[in-house]
């Protein structure tokens, strides 16, 4: 998602609309820019759902990555909306409360929820890119301890991420995929490398085709 830092202030509210969540339940944390949502999401939403045991996941739809462009990030209420159309699953909760609390850190995202929903077993979900890419967000660590965390393998990306800086930090941490049912309910740090069917769609991809085309979507 993006990196976090120790400056964030929660706005005047502090309460933002959230999706369901009850304690004991078990929920993923799916974060990005989402710009546009594409079936890559939905089908890495889909595998953590199962392989996780999730009861749901929540796409976490961030204002803005200090770690990219954000010349060509559509407003948040458009790729709330196309998220919304594309997820078509009822366990998939599509969500920016980040821009109504003033977030723009994953740390003080998780910081956030961990104390709006003590005893919710939240997991933090991300694409095998991001683990490769994990030591450059502020606070990495900290995450690492925050909530168990799955790395969804993506074309390209499986050896550059078992390789980075952060897998060999938190290699003491990493179960066995067989385990993975489990993770939601350890103690962290603890993740687990998911492999399996991979998506090779990209917003990045998209937003070129979407450039090219005569409609200017597609």
């Amino acid at each position: 998602m993006k990196p976090a830092s120790s400056r964030f202030r929660i706005r005047p509210s502090g309460l933002a609309c959230l999706p369901r969540a009850a304690p004991g339940m078990r929920i993923g944390l799916y974060g990005g820019s989402f710009n546009p949502a594409h079936a890559g999401h939905r089908h890495v939403s889909l595998m953590a759902l199962k392989r996780l045991g999730l009861d749901r996941v929540w796409w976490i739809v961030t204002p803005g990555n200090p770690l990219k462009d954000t010349g060509e990030l559509a407003t948040t209420a458009m790729r709330v909306e196309e998220a919304r159309q594309i997820s078509d699953d009822p366990r998939i909760d599509v969500t920016s409360f980040e821009e109504e609390i003033g977030a723009r850190y994953t740390v003080d995202t998780l910081a956030y929820l961990k104390r709006r929903c003590p005893g919710v077993h939240f997991v933090w979900i991300m694409g095998a890119d991001n683990l490769a890419s994990f030591h450059r967000w502020r606070g990495w660590r900290r995450i690492a301890r925050m909530m168990p965390i799955a790395v969804i393998d993506r074309p390209g990306w499986t050896l550059k991420a078992v390789h980075s800086r952060s897998a060999a930090a938190l290699s003491a941490s990493r179960i066995s995929e067989s385990e993975a049912l489990a993770l939601p309910g350890l103690a962290p740090p603890a993740w687990v490398f998911l492999h399996g069917p991979r998506s090779h769609l990209s917003s990045t991809k998209l937003r070129q085709m979407r450039r090219t085309s005569p409609t200017g979507r597609r």
